[in-house]
């Protein structure tokens, strides 16, 4: 008997030795929460800990960042339901229609996503305290919502830029916390910790993916599909609390459901408030129309998508606000916990609607779409580098798509002309139409037309990825099915002769660029055609890329080194026996102009937008990877420019740039560099002595708007002051797409298309260049082609540069007036930026 007690008294301490006593954060920690900030290390051990001892919850790893900190997610539910989680989770997923069969179970799912935005710190200690009531054995209200509940929480969607603002605030802090908003621990220092590793915005990446954890992150979530998913975020310390429903405009697609329910969400997290006097506010600033926030995408993908947001940006662990009141962590922490807890119970207590509306949205789509373009239908003769980074992004959203049963004669809108065509369908085009499970995120992408309900928007009203990636194309106002799943073109390569005078090589897309940086970091010299040109039976175009046997003796296995390199890229391998063209230069030629690898510099630090630096800096190292150097703007007057052959300037206010910085970097461009400017980076230039960048003074229509304000005026009575925001739009461009015009002949628009699809995200608009290569313009007459832009802000652009280059000199002056990389998923601006870096010049 003994030695059974014994026994027994063994297995209960090894099983509690298993299941550690659930702890509370304070108690995990060993300090309270609001106390300090919390380094995302010790927030993904809490969340294991609540996975060791509670036997209702799962933790696990989805991915990880630039810098190598885990991405983890945690799943808690009931204990009935945690046994069956699987299932719950294939039951809602044959609900959307992306996997077959009918559903068994029954149960809502609510997604909650905090610290997006590193600098909004407090949401990830919400996180541990939501985390810790939810599996609270005390709690009876949060059992009683796990019965019809699955929560899933994300405590930090962006560890890399959470960790760099705590790390600030932990090392210049006060002890104890200074509240005064002049104190250096609320003066974040550039880049700022709202951004990632590469400094992108991650809530505006959910759709374009062009980042590690936007890519991890919607594999997961598509796995799960959830019915409520709410963005946790902060703004300015002076507001404070935002919750739904959102800000007009929605976009269309957004049903009656969806905005019934945002209002019942907020009256319950408005009780709450209510209950303790705190401030909040609805139905402003932040709208529901953009694609790629984390309230938009999960509500475009059937979910109630919503942004909360608290005032806490700078207030570090606490700071005086204007009314003179005190803000901490502590109560910043507090308020987004209870709209959490309010949004579960608001869930659970409707739980049997919510999974009912859910199934009715996607029931829709696959039967009864409502938009008018029913089809999209992208030409098979599209460049295939295209149309893989297409049908990948495609993929990964879940998206259907595949070829027609036959060929047909069709009529359509056509992307290229922005009118009404015929065309011949074919079984090689690709068909995606929005009779299915994420057809309404399909219609937001690739509608030609937009419907905005109201044009004051919180973000950019234009993202079309026909123009993105300058697609041939059709929206078609009928059903096409697809009959075949996709089968992409698979490039056929040629017995390649064994000695090769030349291989050649197309340059048409983003994949040629990086052969053209693999070769020259492997020592290749390669050339580039000035001009069309027909040898070896076949014509190439400006730009294609010759690698000769001649100057590159010094190669060793010459062959190998370019055949694997076009391999391992899957470029075609063209070679020629001659030197000789059938018609166009020969290959000894100036016209066959010699490629120098370029040391490349970027601008970044303080007045630099830490947005528009990473877009380049990730551009270089994710996609082209090559070598790019760094350098502050807090020491760039001290460098040795003369180092480097190419130096970027992104987008930024430049007080550095003064007379004497100018100075010197007009004779480096002499002296045969290359400067790259982007966007208002150009302001530091016009108008300036060394630089033919002018602003442009649309005289003639300046007077014609300035005459239609006073005859409004004069029929109206003066500008009330409710209405003077509304009234500056007709000044404002958000984002729109706008049709530039090309000299194709310039190496600067090697590889493009007739026209370029241009992206326009300010009002700057310069004069042509009187001594220079007017490369893109705007000219006649403006509208965008999608998106908003003020009447009188497009009378501005007529007849304006969108991009230049001014010879100086040995070098270059290249003006790219709008941002060809912006949030990275604009794929032909992407070519127009590497033209601008290895083509112009030489």
């Amino acid at each position: 008997m003994k030695k059974f007690i014994l026994v027994l008294s063994t297995l209960l301490s090894l099983s509690a030795l298993a299941q550690p006593k659930l702890q509370s954060p304070a108690e995990f920690l060993g300090y309270e929460l609001g106390d300090r900030f919390t380094r995302h290390h010790r927030v993904v051990e809490y969340f294991k800990h609540i996975d060791d001892a509670a036997a209702n919850v799962q933790v696990q790893q989805y991915g990880e960042t630039y810098e190598n900190r885990p991405l983890i997610y945690a799943i808690v539910a009931s204990p009935d339901n945690f046994k069956n989680i699987e299932q719950i989770r294939l039951d809602n997923l044959k609900r959307t229609g992306l996997m077959a069969g009918a559903p068994s179970t029954k149960v809502a799912i609510v997604w909650l996503s905090y610290n997006v935005h590193g600098n909004e710190a407090n949401s990830m200690e919400a996180a541990m305290k939501t985390i810790y009531e939810l599996v609270n054995p005390d709690n009876a209200k949060t059992k009683e919502w796990l019965k019809n509940t699955v929560i899933i929480m994300d405590p930090c969607i962006n560890p890399d830029g959470r960790d760099r603002y705590a790390n600030f605030f932990n090392q210049y802090g006060n002890l104890p916390a200074n509240a005064d908003p002049q104190a250096r621990e609320h003066a974040e220092p550039w880049p700022r910790g709202r951004a990632n590793h590469y400094l992108f915005d991650l809530n505006r990446d959910w759709a374009w993916q062009t980042q590690i954890e936007s890519q991890a992150r919607i594999k997961i979530y598509n796995q799960w599909m959830p019915h409520v998913h709410v963005d946790y975020h902060e703004q300015g310390y002076n507001s404070p609390y935002y919750f739904a429903p959102a800000a007009e405009p929605y976009h269309e697609v957004i049903s009656n459901w969806q905005r019934e329910f945002q209002n019942t969400i907020g009256k319950n997290n408005a009780k709450y408030f209510d209950e303790q006097g705190w401030l909040y506010f609805t139905k402003e600033r932040f709208d529901l129309y953009y694609p790629s926030y984390g309230d938009s995408y999960p509500t475009y993908s059937g979910a109630i998508g919503m942004t909360y947001e608290k005032g806490g940006i700078g207030a570090g662990i606490v700071i005086t606000t204007k009314e003179g009141d005190p803000l901490t962590l502590k109560d910043r922490l507090t308020h987004h916990f209870t709209t959490g807890m309010a949004t579960i119970e608001t869930s659970s207590q409707n739980a049997s609607k919510l999974v009912d509306e859910f199934e009715k949205f996607f029931k829709e789509n696959v039967n009864s779409p409502a938009a008018p373009f029913k089809t999209y239908a992208i030409k098979a003769e599209n460049n295939p580098d295209k149309l893989k980074k297409l049908t990948n992004w495609l993929t990964s959203h879940s998206i259907q798509f595949g070829h027609a049963a036959a060929s047909k004669p069709s009529r359509g809108f056509d992307f290229q002309t922005q009118s009404t065509n015929n065309f011949t369908l074919t079984t090689e085009d690709i068909v995606v139409n929005i009779y299915q499970p994420k057809g309404r995120f399909v219609t937001t992408i690739f509608e030609p037309v937009t419907k905005l309900t109201d044009s004051l928007t919180y973000d950019i009203t234009a993202w079309n990825l026909m123009y993105a990636y300058d697609l041939k194309a059709f929206a078609l106002t009928e059903k096409v099915s697809f009959a075949k799943g996709y089968e992409p073109k698979v490039v056929a390569q040629d017995v390649v002769a064994t000695k090769t005078y030349a291989y050649l090589f197309n340059y048409q897309s983003l994949n040629d660029v990086e052969l053209l940086t693999s070769l020259m970091k492997k020592g290749v010299k390669v050339r580039k055609a000035m001009k069309a040109f027909f040898t070896a039976g076949k014509n190439f175009e400006p730009g294609t890329l010759i690698v000769t046997r001649r100057n590159n003796e010094g190669i060793t296995d010459f062959d190998n080194v370019v055949q694997n390199a076009a391999k391992s890229l899957g470029r075609k391998i063209y070679t020629t026996s001659t030197g000789y063209s059938d018609k166009g230069a020969d290959f000894g030629s100036s016209e066959m102009s010699y490629i120098k690898a370029p040391k490349v510099a970027l601008l970044g630090g303080d007045q630099t937008s830490s947005l528009d630096h990473g877009q380049v800096w990730h551009f270089f190292e994710q996609q082209l990877h090559y070598p790019l150097t760094i350098i502050g703007t807090d020491y760039f007057h001290t460098i040795d420019l003369w180092k480097y052959d190419v130096l970027i300037i992104p987008d930024g206010n430049y007080k550095l740039l003064d007379e004497g910085t100018l100075a010197m970097i007009e004779r480096w461009t002499s002296d045969g560099g290359r400067l790259i400017a982007i966007a208002g980076a150009n302001s530091s230039f016009a108008d300036k002595k060394g630089f033919g960048l002018k602003v442009f003074a649309n005289d003639d229509a300046k007077n014609k708007a300035d005459k239609e304000a006073k005859e409004q005026k004069e029929k109206e009575g003066p500008v009330k002051y409710g209405d003077a925001e509304r009234k500056e739009l007709s000044n404002s461009i958000f984002g729109a797409i706008y049709k530039v015009s090309l000299d194709k002949s310039h190496p600067l628009a090697f590889g493009l298309g007739d026209y370029y699809y241009s992206l326009r995200t300010s009002e700057l608009h310069y004069a042509y260049l009187e001594r220079g290569w007017n490369v893109g313009m705007l000219k006649g007459k403006q509208k965008p082609l999608i998106g908003f832009a003020g009447a009188k802000i497009n009378k501005q652009l007529e007849n304006t540069l969108v991009f230049g280059v001014e010879d100086k000199g040995k070098g270059q002056a290249v003006y790219l007036v709008d941002n060809p990389l912006f949030r990275s998923f604009w794929e032909s601006g992407k070519m127009l930026f590497s033209n601008a870096v290895f083509m112009v010049g030489e």
